[in-house]
C-alpha cells in the first residue's frame, strides 16, 4: 500500500495480494483516522459479501473467486471499543458485466485499488444494538 495526504485527503494505493479492510485499518491507526468516508475502485480476485438478515440478525455471506472489476466502493470510518471500525459496501462486476453488490466483508486485491478517504475531524462510536442486531452509531450529547 502506498498513499499520500493531501489536507484531509488521503489518496491510496493497493497492491496485488492486498486485502482491502485490513490494509485500511493499518493505515487509520497509523494516521489516527477515527472518522471519514471511503470510496474506489480497482480489481480484484477473491471477494466475500453479505447480507444482513434483519429476521436471523446473522450475515448470509458469499465467496466469489475469479476475474472481478470493482466498480463501486463506498464506506465510512468511525470507532467502536477504541478500535478502528470500517463499515463498506461493493460492487464489482465479472467478465460477463454481471454485477454483484453487498456488505464487504473480505476483498482481495487481483491488480490495483485506487481508493480515497476523506478524513474527518472528530469521532463517532458505534454500539451494539440488540432490536437491530448491528452496530449502530452512538451519537453523544457534547458536554
Amino acid at each position: 500500500m502506498e498513499f499520500r495526504k493531501f489536507k484531509n485527503y488521503y489518496v491510496v494505493r493497493l497492491e496485488k495480494g492486498e486485502e482491502i479492510t485490513s490494509s485500511l485499518k493499518v493505515l487509520c491507526q497509523k494516521e489516527q483516522i477515527t472518522l471519514g468516508s471511503i470510496s474506489g475502485l480497482g480489481a480484484a480476485c477473491e471477494i466475500e459479501i453479505g447480507l444482513f438478515d434483519t429476521e436471523t440478525k446473522k450475515y448470509e455471506t458469499t465467496v466469489k473467486r475469479g476475474m472481478y472489476e470493482i466498480t463501486s466502493l463506498i464506506g465510512n470510518i468511525s470507532t467502536m471499543n477504541n478500535e478502528i471500525y470500517l463499515h463498506n459496501h461493493i460492487n464489482f462486476s465479472d467478465p460477463n458485466n454481471q454485477v454483484y453488490g453487498g456488505h464487504m466483508v473480505r476483498c482481495i486485491i487481483s491488480a490495483t485499488c485506487e481508493i480515497i478517504i476523506t478524513a474527518i475531524e472528530g469521532n463517532i462510536d458505534r454500539k451494539f444494538n440488540e432490536t437491530i442486531g448491528l452496530n449502530l452509531w452512538e451519537f453523544k450529547k457534547e458536554d
